[in-house]
Protein backbone atom coordinates (compact mmCIF):
# COMPACT_ATOMS: atom_id res chain seq x y z
CA UNK A 1 0.00 0.00 0.00
CA UNK A 2 1.35 3.40 -1.21
CA UNK A 3 0.95 5.41 2.29
CA UNK A 4 1.15 8.82 2.98
CA UNK A 5 4.45 10.36 3.22
CA UNK A 6 5.50 13.34 6.23
CA UNK A 7 6.37 15.04 2.77
CA UNK A 8 2.80 14.60 1.69
CA UNK A 9 -0.11 16.97 2.53
CA UNK A 10 -3.74 16.19 1.98
CA UNK A 11 -5.14 18.29 -0.53
CA UNK A 12 -8.25 20.28 0.07
CA UNK A 13 -11.61 19.15 -0.59
CA UNK A 14 -13.03 20.86 -3.80
CA UNK A 15 -16.38 22.03 -3.11
CA UNK A 16 -18.11 19.69 -6.04
CA UNK A 17 -17.49 16.68 -3.59
CA UNK A 18 -18.64 18.47 -0.06
CA UNK A 19 -21.66 16.16 0.34
CA UNK A 20 -25.15 18.01 1.95
CA UNK A 21 -26.01 15.06 4.57
CA UNK A 22 -29.60 14.76 4.02
CA UNK A 23 -32.44 14.54 6.82
CA UNK A 24 -34.32 11.44 6.57
CA UNK A 25 -36.15 9.49 9.15
CA UNK A 26 -35.11 6.60 6.32
CA UNK A 27 -31.58 6.84 6.91
CA UNK A 28 -31.84 5.21 10.46
CA UNK A 29 -34.85 2.89 9.36
CA UNK A 30 -32.71 1.59 6.25
CA UNK A 31 -29.39 0.86 8.79
CA UNK A 32 -31.55 -0.45 11.50
CA UNK A 33 -32.64 -2.87 9.08
CA UNK A 34 -29.74 -3.63 8.08
CA UNK A 35 -28.55 -4.28 11.74
CA UNK A 36 -31.82 -6.24 12.34
CA UNK A 37 -30.95 -8.72 9.62
CA UNK A 38 -27.54 -9.35 10.36
CA UNK A 39 -25.76 -8.17 6.98
CA UNK A 40 -23.37 -5.99 5.98
CA UNK A 41 -23.44 -3.62 2.88
CA UNK A 42 -20.71 -1.83 0.86
CA UNK A 43 -22.18 1.56 1.55
CA UNK A 44 -20.71 1.35 5.56
CA UNK A 45 -17.76 -1.13 5.34
CA UNK A 46 -16.11 1.10 1.94
CA UNK A 47 -17.21 4.21 3.75
CA UNK A 48 -19.24 5.45 0.38
CA UNK A 49 -20.08 9.06 0.48
CA UNK A 50 -23.72 8.78 -1.02
CA UNK A 51 -24.24 6.63 1.81
CA UNK A 52 -26.67 9.36 3.49
CA UNK A 53 -27.91 9.35 0.01
CA UNK A 54 -29.24 5.57 -0.33
CA UNK A 55 -30.36 4.86 2.67
CA UNK A 56 -32.20 8.00 2.89
CA UNK A 57 -33.83 6.47 -0.36
CA UNK A 58 -34.25 2.96 1.07
CA UNK A 59 -31.53 1.49 -0.84
CA UNK A 60 -28.61 -0.53 0.24
CA UNK A 61 -25.76 -2.63 -2.13
CA UNK A 62 -25.52 -5.84 0.34
CA UNK A 63 -22.08 -7.47 1.08
CA UNK A 64 -22.32 -11.03 1.18
CA UNK A 65 -19.60 -13.69 2.70
CA UNK A 66 -18.89 -11.61 5.64
CA UNK A 67 -16.53 -8.03 6.02
CA UNK A 68 -13.05 -9.55 5.93
CA UNK A 69 -11.20 -9.56 2.55
CA UNK A 70 -8.72 -12.02 1.49
CA UNK A 71 -7.15 -9.32 -0.41
CA UNK A 72 -5.47 -5.80 0.74
CA UNK A 73 -6.26 -3.26 -2.47
CA UNK A 74 -4.77 0.12 -1.18
CA UNK A 75 -8.07 2.67 -1.97
CA UNK A 76 -10.03 0.32 -0.29
CA UNK A 77 -11.20 0.25 3.71
CA UNK A 78 -12.58 -3.15 3.89
CA UNK A 79 -9.50 -5.04 5.36
CA UNK A 80 -7.96 -8.96 5.88
CA UNK A 81 -8.21 -10.62 8.94
CA UNK A 82 -9.92 -13.71 10.68
CA UNK A 83 -12.31 -15.36 7.81
CA UNK A 84 -15.19 -16.87 8.88
CA UNK A 85 -17.17 -19.85 7.46
CA UNK A 86 -19.96 -18.51 4.86
CA UNK A 87 -23.17 -18.51 6.37
CA UNK A 88 -26.05 -20.68 4.85
CA UNK A 89 -29.11 -18.11 5.72
CA UNK A 90 -27.45 -14.72 4.51
CA UNK A 91 -29.20 -15.58 1.27
CA UNK A 92 -32.85 -15.32 2.74
CA UNK A 93 -31.87 -12.79 4.75
CA UNK A 94 -30.47 -10.29 1.51
CA UNK A 95 -33.82 -10.97 0.13
CA UNK A 96 -35.64 -10.54 3.16
CA UNK A 97 -34.15 -7.06 3.34
CA UNK A 98 -34.64 -6.53 -0.16
CA UNK A 99 -38.54 -7.39 0.07
CA UNK A 100 -39.11 -4.89 3.18
CA UNK A 101 -36.76 -2.18 1.64
CA UNK A 102 -39.22 -2.51 -1.26
CA UNK A 103 -36.23 -2.59 -3.67
CA UNK A 104 -36.97 -2.63 -7.61
CA UNK A 105 -33.02 -3.29 -8.22
CA UNK A 106 -30.73 -5.29 -6.03
CA UNK A 107 -27.31 -5.06 -5.62
CA UNK A 108 -25.10 -7.71 -4.25
CA UNK A 109 -21.38 -7.39 -4.04
CA UNK A 110 -18.83 -9.06 -2.35
CA UNK A 111 -15.49 -9.35 -0.33
CA UNK A 112 -12.60 -11.80 -1.90
CA UNK A 113 -12.72 -15.02 -0.84
CA UNK A 114 -9.55 -16.45 -2.37
CA UNK A 115 -9.96 -19.02 0.58
CA UNK A 116 -12.96 -20.84 -0.64
CA UNK A 117 -12.76 -23.28 -3.44
CA UNK A 118 -15.23 -21.47 -5.85
CA UNK A 119 -14.05 -17.71 -4.84
CA UNK A 120 -17.53 -17.78 -3.20
CA UNK A 121 -19.55 -18.26 -6.52
CA UNK A 122 -22.15 -20.94 -5.32
CA UNK A 123 -23.01 -18.25 -2.50
CA UNK A 124 -23.25 -15.52 -4.98
CA UNK A 125 -25.56 -18.09 -7.12
CA UNK A 126 -27.56 -18.48 -3.77
CA UNK A 127 -28.47 -15.08 -3.04
CA UNK A 128 -29.16 -14.56 -6.64
CA UNK A 129 -32.19 -17.23 -6.44
CA UNK A 130 -32.71 -16.45 -2.96
CA UNK A 131 -34.14 -12.75 -4.01
CA UNK A 132 -35.82 -14.79 -6.60
CA UNK A 133 -37.63 -16.41 -5.07
CA UNK A 134 -39.19 -13.95 -3.03
CA UNK A 135 -39.24 -10.72 -5.55
CA UNK A 136 -39.77 -12.81 -9.00
CA UNK A 137 -40.10 -8.81 -10.98
CA UNK A 138 -37.07 -6.89 -9.23
CA UNK A 139 -34.26 -6.87 -11.44
CA UNK A 140 -30.71 -8.38 -9.97
CA UNK A 141 -27.18 -6.43 -10.44
CA UNK A 142 -23.82 -8.70 -9.18
CA UNK A 143 -20.25 -6.97 -8.66
CA UNK A 144 -17.96 -9.84 -8.47
CA UNK A 145 -14.30 -10.66 -7.49
CA UNK A 146 -11.88 -12.14 -10.40
CA UNK A 147 -12.44 -15.54 -8.73
CA UNK A 148 -8.78 -15.77 -9.31
CA UNK A 149 -9.96 -15.97 -13.37
CA UNK A 150 -11.83 -19.49 -12.99
CA UNK A 151 -13.98 -19.71 -15.53
CA UNK A 152 -16.06 -22.01 -14.14
CA UNK A 153 -17.01 -20.05 -10.83
CA UNK A 154 -17.50 -17.54 -12.94
CA UNK A 155 -19.75 -19.78 -14.53
CA UNK A 156 -22.03 -20.76 -11.86
CA UNK A 157 -22.90 -16.98 -11.12
CA UNK A 158 -23.77 -16.68 -14.97
CA UNK A 159 -26.19 -19.64 -14.66
CA UNK A 160 -28.25 -18.15 -12.04
CA UNK A 161 -29.01 -15.35 -14.60
CA UNK A 162 -28.58 -11.79 -12.95
CA UNK A 163 -29.72 -9.11 -15.01
CA UNK A 164 -26.53 -7.10 -14.88
CA UNK A 165 -22.42 -8.45 -14.21
CA UNK A 166 -20.04 -6.01 -12.76
CA UNK A 167 -16.48 -6.17 -12.05
CA UNK A 168 -14.57 -3.37 -11.67
CA UNK A 169 -11.32 -2.89 -13.17
CA UNK A 170 -10.57 -0.52 -10.19
CA UNK A 171 -7.39 1.60 -11.81
CA UNK A 172 -5.33 1.80 -15.06
CA UNK A 173 -2.83 -0.91 -15.37
CA UNK A 174 0.45 0.63 -14.27
CA UNK A 175 -0.91 1.32 -11.00
CA UNK A 176 -1.75 -2.39 -10.05
CA UNK A 177 1.26 -2.75 -8.24
CA UNK A 178 1.06 -0.20 -6.24
CA UNK A 179 -3.16 -0.02 -5.89
CA UNK A 180 -4.09 -3.69 -6.37
CA UNK A 181 -1.09 -5.78 -6.10
CA UNK A 182 -2.91 -9.35 -5.92
CA UNK A 183 -5.06 -8.67 -8.84
CA UNK A 184 -4.01 -8.40 -12.70
CA UNK A 185 -5.67 -6.08 -14.80
CA UNK A 186 -5.70 -8.69 -17.98
CA UNK A 187 -6.98 -11.43 -15.81
CA UNK A 188 -9.97 -8.62 -14.52
CA UNK A 189 -10.30 -7.72 -18.47
CA UNK A 190 -10.62 -11.39 -19.44
CA UNK A 191 -13.35 -12.23 -17.27
CA UNK A 192 -15.42 -9.24 -18.87
CA UNK A 193 -15.35 -10.74 -21.99
CA UNK A 194 -15.74 -13.95 -21.15
CA UNK A 195 -18.89 -13.14 -19.53
CA UNK A 196 -19.79 -11.95 -22.63
CA UNK A 197 -18.90 -14.96 -24.17
CA UNK A 198 -20.70 -17.46 -22.09
CA UNK A 199 -24.30 -15.03 -21.62
CA UNK A 200 -24.38 -12.27 -24.27
CA UNK A 201 -27.76 -11.43 -23.31
CA UNK A 202 -26.20 -10.59 -20.16
CA UNK A 203 -25.11 -6.65 -19.56
CA UNK A 204 -21.73 -6.48 -18.08
CA UNK A 205 -20.80 -3.25 -16.25
CA UNK A 206 -16.97 -2.47 -15.46
CA UNK A 207 -15.23 0.51 -13.37
CA UNK A 208 -12.43 2.61 -12.29
CA UNK A 209 -11.33 5.50 -10.21
CA UNK A 210 -9.54 8.27 -10.91
CA UNK A 211 -7.21 10.64 -8.52
CA UNK A 212 -4.81 7.13 -7.54
CA UNK A 213 -2.14 8.82 -9.67
CA UNK A 214 -3.06 8.02 -13.13
CA UNK A 215 -3.62 11.15 -16.07
CA UNK A 216 -6.03 11.40 -18.29
CA UNK A 217 -3.73 9.59 -21.17
CA UNK A 218 -3.85 6.44 -19.25
CA UNK A 219 -7.74 6.70 -18.80
CA UNK A 220 -8.31 6.70 -22.69
CA UNK A 221 -6.75 3.20 -23.09
CA UNK A 222 -9.25 1.60 -20.92
CA UNK A 223 -11.76 2.88 -22.67
CA UNK A 224 -10.15 1.23 -26.06
CA UNK A 225 -9.94 -1.98 -23.95
CA UNK A 226 -13.48 -1.67 -22.74
CA UNK A 227 -14.76 -1.14 -25.75
CA UNK A 228 -13.13 -3.50 -27.64
CA UNK A 229 -14.97 -6.56 -25.54
CA UNK A 230 -18.36 -4.86 -26.03
CA UNK A 231 -19.00 -3.99 -22.08
CA UNK A 232 -22.40 -2.61 -21.71
CA UNK A 233 -21.75 -0.03 -18.86
CA UNK A 234 -18.37 1.86 -17.62
CA UNK A 235 -18.74 3.91 -14.62
CA UNK A 236 -15.71 6.63 -13.32
CA UNK A 237 -15.65 8.38 -10.17
CA UNK A 238 -13.45 9.97 -7.57
CA UNK A 239 -11.31 8.29 -5.50
CA UNK A 240 -11.90 9.79 -2.24
CA UNK A 241 -9.29 8.97 0.97
CA UNK A 242 -11.09 6.43 2.93
CA UNK A 243 -8.64 6.77 6.21
CA UNK A 244 -5.37 8.50 6.95
CA UNK A 245 -4.15 5.12 6.61
CA UNK A 246 -5.23 5.07 2.90
CA UNK A 247 -2.98 6.59 -0.02
CA UNK A 248 -3.24 10.06 -0.33
CA UNK A 249 -5.41 11.37 -3.36
CA UNK A 250 -3.08 12.82 -6.16
CA UNK A 251 -5.58 14.75 -7.76
CA UNK A 252 -9.39 15.68 -7.76
CA UNK A 253 -10.71 15.97 -11.47
CA UNK A 254 -13.36 18.86 -12.27
CA UNK A 255 -17.13 17.94 -13.50
CA UNK A 256 -16.37 19.18 -16.96
CA UNK A 257 -13.62 16.03 -17.23
CA UNK A 258 -15.51 13.12 -16.09
CA UNK A 259 -17.89 14.49 -18.86
CA UNK A 260 -14.93 14.21 -21.10
CA UNK A 261 -14.25 10.70 -20.20
CA UNK A 262 -18.22 10.00 -20.50
CA UNK A 263 -17.99 11.45 -24.20
CA UNK A 264 -14.50 9.79 -24.66
CA UNK A 265 -16.78 6.60 -23.70
CA UNK A 266 -19.59 6.79 -26.17
CA UNK A 267 -16.87 7.67 -29.04
CA UNK A 268 -15.15 4.73 -28.36
CA UNK A 269 -19.02 2.85 -28.64
CA UNK A 270 -19.91 2.19 -24.79
CA UNK A 271 -23.45 2.84 -24.58
CA UNK A 272 -23.57 3.58 -21.53
CA UNK A 273 -21.22 5.84 -19.58
CA UNK A 274 -22.02 6.88 -15.71
CA UNK A 275 -18.96 9.33 -15.21
CA UNK A 276 -19.35 12.35 -12.39
CA UNK A 277 -16.61 12.76 -9.31
CA UNK A 278 -19.33 11.20 -6.58
CA UNK A 279 -20.18 8.14 -8.92
CA UNK A 280 -19.48 4.62 -8.13
CA UNK A 281 -20.06 1.32 -9.06
CA UNK A 282 -23.42 0.92 -7.43
CA UNK A 283 -24.58 3.96 -7.38
CA UNK A 284 -28.35 4.51 -9.27
CA UNK A 285 -27.24 1.66 -10.54
CA UNK A 286 -31.04 1.18 -11.84
CA UNK A 287 -30.92 3.70 -14.18
CA UNK A 288 -28.91 1.34 -16.30
CA UNK A 289 -31.50 -1.58 -16.61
Amino acid sequence: MSLPTNSEKPLRIPPWLRVKLPKSENFSCTSGLIDDLDLNTVCQSAKCPNKWECFSKNVATFLIMGCICTRNCAFCNITPGTLAPLDPGEPARVAEAAQRLELKHVVITSVTRDDLPDGGASHFAATIQAVRQILPDCTIEVLIPDFQGDENALGIVLKACPDVLNHNLETVPALYTSIRPQANYQQSLTLLARAKELAPSIPTKSGIMVGLGEDDTQIMPVLDDLAAINCDIVTIGQYMQPTRNHPLVKRYVEPAVFEEYARQGKKRGIRNMFSAPLVRSSYNAEKFV
